[in-house]
């Protein structure tokens, strides 16, 4: 059974740094995207930004230039380095891939 698993949130002051792991378990990413979303209290999950089986990547606007998503094939591990955040990063991350979703993990930037 695949399973996916996020790692590395924390609470980091603004303009800090954090990377985010995510891990596939019982399969591989192969060739397809591979997803992250992120969750803040009272609002409803939103797109970060994806990685294709190429390693082709896309974000949003709000990480555009902050964010920079890369993977390891041969560790199954795909990240999400977040640089320069701010107070409105806080939130719960998920990644995503096929029909499976990782549990998540919380991200809290202090002002």
């Amino acid at each position: 059974q695949v399973q996916l698993a996020e790692s590395g949130g924390g609470l980091v002051q603004a303009g800090g740094s954090l990377r985010l792991s995510c891990i596939i378990s019982g399969g591989t990413f192969g060739a397809y995207p591979v997803w992250w979303y992120r969750q803040a209290p009272g609002q409803q999950r939103e797109l970060v930004g994806s990685i294709t089986g190429y390693g082709d990547t896309n974000y949003a606007d709000s990480v555009k230039g902050r964010f920079t998503i890369s993977r390891e094939v041969s560790r199954n591990m795909v990240y999400l380095q977040m640089d320069r955040l701010k107070p409105g990063d806080t939130a719960v991350y998920y990644c995503h891939h096929g029909a499976e979703w990782g549990p998540g993990t919380q991200v809290t930037v202090s002002s």
